[in-house]
């Protein structure tokens, strides 16, 4: 499970990603001519068409940022990650750019990158690119916000979590269990429990930072961009934002796992059908190129 924008993040969020990573580029150019790419996880489409001797196909959970995606020409559709809408051995290739970091249990992690694997050949690459805990920037972090671990064991794990987005336009994913489906009758009582006045967090001084992975980053949205529809209003009015005066902005969090180094290789550890062919450090993420092998 992620939590996925709401309504009024989606104009700005697409207007901040248009830079292509050097790294990204490089494992998109390297391809060869006539490949099929999937890109999971889109959102605005950058890198979609990236390389004009391959053709893309994307999708993301977000029906906002794929209608971003639709109106500028690619070939795109709503999807979960962990639920890949594509048929097996379908791409030559795939790339998941700072997704994972958004699904809140390891069993999910796993399951989109089996979901990758599955969707390409025998032979294809895979890329995928985490937020590690490991920043080269770490004033960044004091800014984020640390769940605390009672919150961790009620809302990560084991299980999916209880909390699901309330926008009209996510897609919903398959539950693990079935239980789940009882737990999102709750969606609306715990989602201003979790947001409304002082969100259950971590003391910035407390020891178990040491080991933290998992926090709530916030994203400002501008006055001026805030009220489309009326949108950020009513999320103010419901608690899922807050007002921050100083910055003139709209803030709303955002859910990250951050991984810590050799975690991504853990997750693809007891696959047989992927290896790993190369791993790297770049801009404070952890990477990895998988190829299928079956």
């Amino acid at each position: 499970m992620c939590i996925v924008f709401t309504m009024p993040l989606h104009p700005h969020f697409s207007s901040t990603r248009f830079a292509k990573w050097p790294k990204v580029a490089t494992f998109l150019n390297s391809l060869p001519s006539g490949s099929l790419v999937l890109d999971a996880g889109c959102g605005n489409g950058k890198y979609l068409g990236f390389n004009p001797d391959c053709t893309f196909v994307g999708c993301d959970i977000s029906e906002p940022l794929i209608k971003i995606c639709v109106d500028r020409g690619h070939e795109v559709l709503v999807a979960d990650a962990v639920n890949l809408p594509y048929r097996t051995g379908f791409g030559d290739a795939a790339i998941s750019i700072a997704v994972l970091h958004h699904l809140s249990t390891e069993n999910r992690r796993k399951r989109a990158i089996n979901e990758l694997v599955r969707a390409v050949k025998k032979g294809g690459l895979i890329l995928i690119t985490v937020w590690a805990v490991e920043q080269e920037d770490q004033s960044l972090v004091t800014k984020w916000t640390p769940l605390n671990q009672k919150y961790v064991d009620e809302w990560i794990g084991p299980g999916s979590p209880r909390i699901r987005s309330p926008s009209p336009f996510t897609l919903e994913s398959i539950p693990e269990t079935e239980n789940n489906s009882k737990e999102h009758e709750k969606d609306t009582e715990s989602l201003n429990h979790m947001f409304k006045g002082t969100m259950p967090s971590a003391s910035k001084d407390d020891s178990s930072l040491q080991n933290q992975q998992e926090y709530f980053v916030p994203w400002h949205l501008p006055y001026h961009r805030a009220e489309v529809s009326g949108a950020s209003a009513c999320a103010l009015a419901n608690g899922l934002a807050k007002k921050d005066d100083n910055k003139g902005a709209v803030v709303y969090n955002r859910y990250y796992h951050v991984f810590s180094e050799g975690e991504l290789e853990r997750l693809v550890s007891g696959m047989n059908n992927a290896v790993i062919v190369d791993r790297f450090f770049d801009k404070s993420n952890w990477c990895i190129i998988l190829q299928k092998t079956l």
